[in-house]
């Protein structure tokens, strides 16, 4: 095996472990979903602002999408299919207490 592959297994290998560790910090987690809510949940544009709405409200749309249960979805059902239960919940939690 080339010593830059055996180099560049070696690297994804020790940040994948790094990255599993610790808490996760809702903030960063919630970090994608300002490309088109805005910052914080805050949206400016055509794309529902998201910050302040009920907890729970917002878990069951969020596993809505990730479930394609939602009609005329576009990006959130694949978007959600990358975060598991935990993190629906933290994320939930986390705009629920952004003030709206």
């Amino acid at each position: 095996m080339p010593t830059v592959t055996r180099l560049l297994i070696a690297f994804l290998m020790t940040g994948s472990g790094a990255l599993a560790e610790g808490p996760v910090d809702p903030a960063v987690l919630a970090g994608p979903c300002a490309n088109c809510h805005g910052p914080d949940g805050h949206s400016a544009g055509a794309i529902p602002s998201i910050a302040g709405l009920p907890e729970a409200e917002t878990a069951a749309l969020l596993r809505a999408f990730r479930a394609d249960e939602v009609q005329g979805a576009t990006v959130m059902p694949r978007l959600m299919k990358g975060y598991d239960e935990a993190q629906i919940d933290m994320l939930a939690k986390w705009f629920a207490e952004v003030k709206s």
